[in-house]
């Protein structure tokens, strides 16, 4: 990798089905990836277990109570960010959680990194932008 700064990022998201399709998150303003859609997850807080991370992602992020119900994927990338501050080499760790709805009421993120949500079936997906890592999760 080129002689650039590090970081590794340590993230958890939550696969949420329904039969009407997948619940997915739109990215807030000011955040990288705005506008575009993914699954509801994001950053693990320092000292933060996964499975922890993600069932507070769900919550705060959706306002829906979730259960993991399946084991965990592992998805691992490495690059280089072109950020607005110079080029950083990433490595990100993606923990991808199969999780059902045990609770909870829909409601809209406020001043968070996401700013809306909706079910989707893969058809309706095709026609969102999405982030890439869609495709890695749900194939």
């Amino acid at each position: 990798m080129a002689d650039f700064p590090s970081v590794t990022r340590l993230a958890a998201y939550a696969i949420v089905r329904r039969d009407s399709g997948y619940l997915l998150c739109r990215i807030a303003p000011g955040f990288p990836g705005a506008g575009r859609w993914t699954l509801p997850g994001g950053g693990l807080e320092f000292g933060e277990d996964p499975a922890a991370g993600v069932l507070r992602e769900l919550e705060e992020e959706t306002g829906l109570l979730g259960r993991i119900s399946g084991p965990v994927r592992v998805l691992s990338e490495t690059g280089l960010w072109r950020r607005r501050d110079g080029p950083v080499n990433f490595h990100h760790v993606r923990f991808l959680y199969p999780v059902g709805i045990v609770g909870g009421e829909e409601r809209v993120e406020i001043d968070g990194s996401s700013d809306a949500f909706g079910w989707f079936s893969r058809d309706e997906m095709a026609g969102l932008d999405c982030v890439g890592l869609l495709d890695d999760a749900l194939t």
